[in-house]
């Protein structure tokens, strides 16, 4: 019995099946069907998600080279399992065996046509445990007819079951299961378990990668992304209790900075995110991944999004988040940028979201706790006074960054703290003399 983790490269390379079909029928052809070893030949693995991972660590137990082509995948990853990640390109032109590991979606849809077998090598071999839909199926027939596909092993097929003159199910030279990946009494047992803890996520308002009508995120994209998700919603909500008033938003610009192309990342639970982070705090809605972009239209909030290519490495996704937010007047109106929006920029550190920049000020103060930014002039004691009325109070400070324009001009402090000040504590900060405006903001 076939499984998605080990496809049967075994018996598609020494045709297996075919021979026992032929002993069933009391034919002993021994050198008719002679096959190939997997020892020393390169699997190039389309899709290295969970499944496609497993199978790499087999392939290599079986002595094959293993290459891997997925935009969203982990460098790191792929190293300790002693896989190579290369183009698209050069997985189809140099792999002997192509297993397909990916989910259907526009994106992928009929991805292996007739020209990408034409890329191949002559005699390449094509194992499909994904959706039957990624290939273009008479495409496949015309490849194996041709001698560039020597064999096929399917699982899925883009009708199932397939009628019963299916040129691939008739073909001397393809092995079929019916859809038999998840046909294991441990795979039942998992994909219950899975259930049941999607369940408990969804109902503790935890992120889902299986959600069907949400922004579709593979899971270990989501994995990666999961501290920027966090990020996106403090700096959503951080933005918008700068806004004099809490209302009136109607036009927000997202920066997303990144090493990685444009088409490798996906920020459309990014921007859900920070939608949720604007609008939840000032307003009875309780906005989700299903219903972000809805509720923005709806409101009257027009978001759009841009993206800087920054040269580096690609492994991490995103370098920098930046919230604008256009013509509005500010309760802090330091963090009004020199274009006129109200700014704030945040990274991630050490899995940590962090504020890095409010207006023209750059600061570094984690977001884990609520935060009091001070705008004042630059002299010394300035950190000594505010702790001090903030130890008197018995108020904890997590963090604290100053950020200056220059030596002893302006400064904007930002002070992480783990309780909320009373309305006495801010009042105090507040006439400390070079302190010329600051605003709380419960995070």
């Amino acid at each position: 019995m076939a499984s998605r983790c080990s496809p049967p490269w075994p018996g598609t390379s020494r045709r297996r099946t075919r021979h026992s079909r032929l002993v069933c029928f009391r034919k002993w052809q021994r050198n008719k069907y002679v096959g190939v070893s997997l020892v020393g030949k390169t699997l190039a693995i389309l899709g290295f998600g969970k499944v496609g991972s497993e199978v790499a660590r087999r392939a290599k137990g079986l002595g094959m080279h293993v290459i891997a082509h997925d935009p969203y995948a982990s460098a790191d990853r792929a190293r300790a399992i002693g896989v190579e990640l290369v183009s698209m390109e050069e997985a189809m032109t140099t792999a002997d065996f192509i297993s397909l590991h990916m989910p259907l979606t526009p994106a992928t849809n009929k991805m292996l046509n007739d020209e990408a077998f034409a890329k191949m090598k002559y005699g390449v071999r094509i194992i499909n445990v994904a959706r039957g839909g990624v290939i273009d199926e008479d495409a496949l027939v015309r490849a194996l007819d041709s001698g560039i596909v020597a064999q096929a092993a399917l699982d899925v097929f883009t009708k199932e079951p397939p009628a019963p003159d299916n040129k691939l199910v008739l073909h001397e030279n393809v092995t079929v299961t019916p859809h038999l990946g998840a046909s294991t009494v441990e795979a039942q047992e998992g994909v219950a378990i899975e259930i049941a803890e999607a369940v408990i996520g969804a109902l503790k308002g935890e992120l889902a990668a299986s959600a069907v009508n949400a922004p579709m995120v593979p899971a270990e994209v989501l994995s990666e992304l999961a501290p920027f998700v966090v990020l996106a919603e403090k700096l959503g909500h951080l933005a918008v209790q700068l806004v004099a008033g809490g209302g009136g938003i109607k036009s927000v610009k997202v920066t997303y900075a990144s090493a990685r192309a444009p088409d490798d990342l996906d920020t459309r639970l990014l921007r859900a995110m920070i939608t949720k982070g604007l609008i939840e705090p000032i307003s009875s809605v309780f906005v989700n991944l299903v219903n972000a972009d809805f509720t923005a239209k709806q409101r009257g909030v027009r978001i759009t999004e841009e993206r800087i290519i920054l040269d580096g490495s690609p492994e991490t996704p995103i370098d920098y988040i930046q919230v604008q937010i256009a013509n509005v007047k500010s309760k802090f109106p330091s963090a009004i940028s020199e274009t006129g929006e109200i700014t704030v920029e945040g990274r991630v550190k050490d899995g940590v979201p962090h504020l890095t920049k409010v207006g023209a000020f750059q600061v570094d103060v984690s977001l884990e706790g609520s935060l009091i930014l001070c705008r004042q002039v630059d002299q010394p004691g300035m950190i000594g006074s505010v702790g001090s009325v903030l130890g008197e109070e018995n108020i904890n400070v997590s963090f604290m960054s100053v950020g200056r324009i220059a030596p002893r001009k302006h400064a904007v402090m930002a002070i992480g703290v783990d309780e909320e000040p009373s309305k006495v504590t801010l009042r105090k900060i507040g006439e400390i003399p070079a302190i010329e405006e600051f605003v709380f903001l419960k995070l």
